[in-house]
């Protein structure tokens, strides 16, 4: 590390006994302190250099230390003059004639009078503000009858030069020590000083917020870089000038000196812009302002990244136009309607069946629309109780409640932003929160629990149920006005009976997704096809892949015959022909059968668990669990 003090001796005893002091009180640190001979102008390179180096603070005396300050813009410690030093240059004289001058600046000559009175003698003080004075200064007080110069470098030589006799006053050890030291403490000082000038100089320069600083005149006192993108201005011709002049769209009005805080929105040429104003007080007095500035788009874009961040841990829509399996009129009618509604913003209220696949629909809304590339959020209205719901969809202030989270938290309206919100199981939201979604879709903007800001959101609502809202709306169990809300466009799911023909189709799609199941099987028979689209289905879709799912654990072969369907029906507790048992008579439980076939395959791989665990797709463990459970029940 280059050092951080510089001492400049204007002689070389000066010199010889700081190089001392350092030895002896600074030993620790007397790498950080350098040690120089120099007077007057010669001092200057050296000086100059040295603070291109690194040095921080110097330390001198006399003229030189005055001629030092002068010429460098870093602190210049002088060592102080005391009485002990006078009496020992005067002790450099045998006798004191009649007048003695005191030369120097103000650090030698201050205190010397007390010194007169107790030593009985005259002396003439010659103070000397600069250097250039000195020569006329001394020779004046020469010819008023002093006859001994004591002083500093710069008087004893001018003295010795008119033939005048000179007693140097050096500095004591006690005396360079306290200006080191001093120095020392400065430069700690300066150093900290720096490091939170620079900490902050780098957190203005880096803020995504323009920042502007006025002092009491409104002139411009710094003036970020993004300020300068923000208002295509470079801060060489923004900082000095006056903040109206260099930006003459800005409206001050209301940044008074009554005024301490300010936010308002400014159209500032094709930009629109949040700004703040605050002003910059110290110890209850004005002594400038400060201004952010920050671009709604940018702020817009920003969110829109936080939102991406949001969309990649899982808010998103897998499901597509072209995953709806189906080429029935209905389901064909189905898909033109939703991907022409997909391309509106309006709300969007799915009715149907349970298991008639609308979240698959609603994904793929999602997916054709302008909003595919922000987030879907999918709440289930009916699987929360009141308050968890409403502080899901809402979110909360700090504090909030008991058990609030530190610091809030967004809620999914604010998750879904510049996305779609998917509120399932509409029918079974409380009418208190009722009012609130509400006043949500009116107003575009949301207010956490507990909060008192109103946040603004850009959500496409799409709501679903199963249930009859119209007799809700007559039972008093839903808001008429909220219907009205989000019946703006509607589609009707219809229901698996209502698209038999599709049922083929389902069933081999099906069969692909589930091969983790029985990998053995590829496919299914005619036979198995037509006797699916013969049955009933009252759980629609979601009734058929279980039954599917049955027949292909049941299913020995690579084709799932009738047989195996009719056996993986019946487990629905529906009959073959026309009648239905009651769930309670299903001869069968899933578990049994489950069992069963894990039994045969373990047979037919001759009871080697690692064949019959692959050729079941489960671990080895997991096989050997399931069996263990059974038989324990037993």
């Amino acid at each position: 590390m280059e050092a951080r003090i510089l001492f400049v001796a204007p002689f070389a005893g000066l010199a010889k006994l700081a190089e001392e002091v350092v030895a002896e009180r600074f030993a620790d640190s007397s790498h950080l302190i350098k040690v120089v001979k120099g007077d007057l102008q010669e001092c200057i390179a050296i000086v100059k250099q040295a603070v291109e180096d690194g040095v921080e603070v110097i330390v001198s005396r006399g003229g030189t230390a005055s001629l030092i300050k002068k010429n460098v813009n870093i602190p210049t410690v002088h060592i102080q003059v005391t009485v002990m030093d006078v009496l020992r240059a005067l002790r450099q004289s045998t006798e004191y004639p009649e007048k003695i001058g005191i030369a120097g600046f103000e650090n030698v000559i201050y205190g010397c009078e007390d010194l007169a009175t107790l030593l009985g003698i005259t002396f003439v003080e010659i103070a000397l503000k600069n250097e250039n004075e000195a020569p006329e200064k001394i020779a004046a007080a020469v010819e008023n009858g002093v006859e001994l110069i004591v002083g500093d470098a710069i008087s004893t030589k001018l003295a010795a030069r008119i033939g005048v006799q000179g007693a140097l006053i050096q500095s004591g050890k006690e005396a360079i020590y306290k200006a080191i030291n001093e120095a020392a403490l400065i430069a700690h000082i300066r150093r900290e000083e720096q490091e939170k000038a620079e900490l902050l100089g780098t957190v203005i320069d880096t803020s995504a917020e323009g920042i502007i600083a006025t002092d009491t005149n409104e002139r411009i006192t710094i003036f970020n870089p993004m300020a300068e993108k923000i208002f295509q201005v470079s801060h060489l011709e923004a900082i000095g000038n006056q903040l109206q002049t260099v930006i003459p769209q800005l409206s001050l009005a209301g940044n008074d000196d009554s005024s301490e805080k300010i936010a308002d929105v400014q159209r500032i040429g094709d930009k629109t812009l949040t700004i703040k104003y605050n002003q910059i007080k110290v110890k209850g007095e004005i002594i400038g302002s400060i201004y952010n500035f920050q671009n709604v788009s940018q702020l817009q874009q920003l969110e829109q990244n936080v939102r991406k961040k949001l969309h990649a841990k899982g808010l998103v829509a897998r499901i597509k136009m072209a995953d709806i399996v189906g080429s029935s009129p209905v389901c064909n009618a189905l898909k033109r309607k939703a991907t022409k509604y997909a391309l509106t913003q309006s709300t969007i209220l799915i009715t149907g069946e349970s298991g008639t696949g609308k979240e698959m629909l609603v994904q793929s809304i999602h997916n054709v629309s302008t909003r595919a590339d922000g987030p879907f959020v999918a709440v289930n209205c009916a699987a929360l109780p009141e308050n968890l719901l409403e502080s899901e969809l809402f979110g909360y202030a700090e504090g909030a409640f008991t058990g609030a989270k530190k610091g809030g938290r967004q809620g999914l309206f604010e998750l879904a932003h510049g996305g779609t919100l998917f509120l399932d199981e509409i029918g079974e939201m409380p009418l208190t929160l009722q009012s609130r979604l509400l006043r949500v879709l009116q107003e575009k903007a949301v207010m956490h629990l507990g909060g008192d800001t109103v946040i603004p959101v850009d959500v496409r609502i799409v709501a679903a149920t199963n249930q009859n809202l119209a007799k809700l709306i007559e039972e008093k169990n839903f808001r008429q006005d909220l219907y009205y809300r989000l019946n703006i466009l509607r589609i009707h799911m219809p229901t698996l009976h209502e698209r038999i023909e599709d049922i083929p189709l389902l069933a081999k799609e099906m069969i692909k997704k589930m091969k983790h199941i029985n990998g053995k099987v590829t496919g299914i028979h005619l036979e198995a096809r037509e006797y699916l689209k013969q049955r009933s289905w009252p759980g629609n879709i979601r009734q058929l892949a279980n039954t599917i799912e049955r027949a292909m654990l049941l299913s020995s072969g690579p084709i799932i015959s009738k047989q195996d369907m009719i056996e993986a029906y019946d487990e629905e507790g529906e009959s073959v022909g026309e009648g239905s048992r009651e769930k309670g008579e299903m001869k069968d439980s899933l578990a049994l059968v489950e069992h069963e076939i894990l039994l045969r395959v373990l047979r037919e791989e001759e009871y080697n668990y690692n064949r019959a665990a692959a050729r079941l797709g489960i671990h080895r463990t997991t096989l050997w669990r399931k069996l263990n459970a059974k038989a324990a029940k037993r």
